[in-house]
């Protein structure tokens, strides 16, 4: 699995709510897989039974992260190694991280666990951002990949909506790949992230997104 083959393409993440009638391993893997027949380059997908059942069904990468929600921190994208290492052996081919600068679960820093990540699991990482200080210290830790997936979603940048146009536009200015996730809901605004020198663009809601989307639209008819 190369880094170059997402390049310029669109990756979409497949999740649902825990409480969605969607949130099965073999119904994540059929959106997968719809996904990827209409020319996705990759997924995205959340858990370890999700990220197996996927990769029984694709070859193309996979982006898998793990979400735990942990006292005493807010860093909830696979947010320990050990989440890391279930991940890796789901058959994620990239590991995506929270590289927030904020207090992580357990001790472990940034540069602990993608160090980690690249030597016990041999993966490389995307890492999971809301500011350009977090991705500097990102890339200076090793990570592979970052992107804008925490922009509007942590304390230093709730005030904020996604899409991070103008993060994306400091962050393609790094040494590694930058990959514009979250707020892209039109096809114009994917091709925007490229225009403005996204390596790659995610996009989740927008696509696959079901349980809110109908909210959305039953709250404007009543």
């Amino acid at each position: 699995m190369s880094i170059k083959s997402l390049h310029h393409g669109l990756i979409v993440s497949c999740q649902a709510p825990v409480d969605s009638p969607l949130y099965e391993p073999n119904i994540i893997a059929a959106i997968a897989q719809a996904a990827v027949n209409n020319g996705a380059v990759g997924v995205r997908i959340d858990t370890p039974a999700h990220i197996s059942a996927v990769r029984d069904r694709l070859k193309v990468p996979i982006i898998g992260l793990w979400k735990q929600v942990i006292a005493d921190s807010d860093v909830y994208i696979t947010p320990q190694f050990h989440h890391a290492s279930a991940v890796a052996k789901a058959g994620a081919d990239i590991i995506a991280i929270d590289a927030t600068i904020r207090n992580r679960p357990g001790g472990e820093t940034v540069n602990d666990i993608i160090t980690r990540i690249h030597q016990e699991l041999g993966k490389p990482v995307m890492a999971d951002v809301d500011t350009i200080e977090a991705a500097d210290a990102a890339v200076k830790a090793g990570a592979d990949i970052v992107g804008t997936t925490l922009f509007g979603y942590t304390g230093a940048t709730k005030h904020l909506s996604p899409p991070g146009w103008e993060l994306l536009k400091q962050m393609v200015k790094l040494d590694i790949p930058a990959i514009c996730e979250g707020g892209i809901s039109s096809p114009q605004m994917a091709r925007q992230a490229l225009d403005l020198g996204a390596y790659a663009v995610v996009v989740g809601t927008a696509i696959t997104g079901i349980d809110y989307l109908v909210k959305a639209y039953i709250k404007q008819l009543t």
